[in-house]
């Protein structure tokens, strides 16, 4: 039987991946800094809005604005205007927050780095699972094409028992009792007297088990020459002229 070894994996994808997450900030809304807080929305605006001149020339940007639908108690959504802070940001706000608002909120953005951090690990074991089954198909495609180059262009016994309206079980259980072949080793051979006669040739198939391992298994397929001998020996009852 063939052997196929899967020799490389690459991490283009992993790394991809890893890139994109590290570019996606992580913000704070003003709305949940105002409930961490428990102070009213308005109030946590003011003091925004208050503090961005001086953030604006010194960091040479403004805040980021955006807005959240929420819903309200007695039914409907409402959008709120409000602010998207990052940590450096909302903790240069909370500068003028009282000491248990500021540890509130320090310990909030603890939270969120780490619920990051966990979804990062997630992320790039998923990532990297993915790309080596990729990676596995397209190597295992490649090195197929090269064991089965001497089977390229050989036809499979279903393909030859269509043109007779028969099945492939059909066509090998006559071939079977004309003494052409016979079953061995869970698949059929050619018997002695007409190996090496260019009649067949092996070609190499590749599957999953349901544990997701690969499973390799070789079938007979028969040359031009060898479905000449089959067409002779259903017409004719013989292989050759």
């Amino acid at each position: 039987m063939n052997t196929i070894t899967i020799s490389k994996t690459t991490s283009s994808l992993t790394t991809r991946m890893h890139t994109q997450f590290k570019q996606q900030t992580a913000y704070m809304t003003s709305l949940e800094i105002a409930e961490i807080c428990g102070k009213p929305h308005n109030d946590i605006l003011k003091a925004i809005r208050k503090m961005e001149p001086a953030w604006e020339r010194v960091s040479l940007g403004k805040f980021s604005q955006s807005s959240r639908k929420v819903i309200q108690p007695n039914g409907g959504v409402r959008e709120f205007p409000c602010y998207e802070l990052t940590k450096t940001e909302t903790l240069y706000i909370a500068t003028k927050f009282r000491d248990e608002e500021r540890a509130k909120l320090v310990l909030r953005w603890e939270q969120l780095e780490m619920e990051r951090l966990t979804q990062h690990q997630s992320m790039r074991l998923l990532t990297t699972k993915q790309e080596v089954l990729h990676e596995s198909e397209e190597i295992v495609g490649e090195q197929l094409d090269e064991v089965n180059e001497e089977s390229d262009g050989c036809l499979t016994v279903s393909e030859i028992a269509a043109v007779y309206n028969m099945t492939a079980h059909d066509l090998n259980s006559f071939l079977v009792d004309m003494k052409i072949q016979r079953w061995r080793c869970g698949q059929y051979r050619l018997l002695p007297k007409y190996e090496g006669l260019g009649l067949t040739a092996d070609r190499l198939n590749v599957s999953y088990s349901l544990k997701g391992k690969l499973k390799y298994e070789t079938y007979l397929v028969w040359t031009e020459k060898g479905r000449d001998f089959i067409t002779n020996l259903i017409e004719n009852g013989h292989g050759w002229d």
